[in-house]
């Protein structure tokens, strides 16, 4: 090797051994980084990717008694936000770490097979997310069925009014905050849908206009878990 080319190569090994993540991990993280996070009359929607995201993650938190941080960090190693609804809805079930089960499903490749040796009984498991298990109807419809279990339960929403929203197209985060904000005004969740969906009005001003401190939607989010009065074994 030429006395350049050497020193060149050497030069560009450097830099990669002295980043502080290396390059060939950064496909593994995903950013949740959020430029705006407070509501602007003047950009209305501006903060509404925030206000999605950290109601979910607020929600998940409460519902499974760990630290909001721990499951952004996750999010932010490369853990999708379906693994964690499984993960730590079968950990709440059957008693396992849920790090331990996200382990199995990457070995095994397959939450269906990761739940059986867990028995968990329906009762327990709740039908709708029994069956997306049996089927192996795909991570995102197990997710799914999930979130709708703990809605359900905690009163976020009921049942004709949850199936109308699913059949509208809603996921995860839009249902989770269209419920927070029907738990907390009263008013029907598909209305609130509605407004953001077919009249362009921002889930920041419907925020805005429930009066829930969007700095503070951790608590908000408790207390309204709290009313429910019912826990998710």
């Amino acid at each position: 090797m030429q006395p350049l080319i050497r020193s060149s190569f050497s030069a560009a090994l450097l830099l990669l051994l002295l980043s502080p993540v290396p390059a060939l991990a950064l496909s593994a993280i995903t950013c949740h980084c959020f430029t705006d996070r407070s509501y602007d009359a003047a950009r209305p929607a501006a903060a509404d990717p925030y206000f999605l995201a950290t109601t979910q993650n607020s929600f998940f938190a409460a519902a499974f008694a760990v630290d909001k941080k721990t499951i952004v960090m996750k999010k932010q190693r490369g853990s999708s936000a379906e693994d964690l609804w499984i993960a730590y809805w079968l950990a709440a079930r059957s008693g396992t770490d849920p790090e331990l089960l996200l382990q199995d499903h990457n070995s095994r490749g397959s939450w269906k097979l990761v739940a059986a040796p867990l028995a968990i009984p329906v009762r327990s498991m709740g039908e709708r997310v029994a069956q997306a298990l049996r089927t192996d109807a795909g991570d995102g419809t197990i997710a799914g069925a999930i979130v709708d279990e703990l809605l359900l339960r905690f009163r976020f929403l009921g049942e004709p009014e949850l199936a109308a929203l699913r059949k509208a197209g809603t996921g995860n985060q839009e249902l989770i905050l269209a419920g927070l904000l029907a738990a907390r005004t009263r008013q029907p969740a598909m209305q609130l849908y509605s407004e953001v969906k077919k009249e362009g009005r921002s889930w920041g001003a419907l925020l805005q206009r429930a009066r829930l401190d969007t700095s503070n939607l951790d608590s908000e989010v408790r207390v309204l878990i709290a009313a429910a009065g019912r826990g998710i074994r």
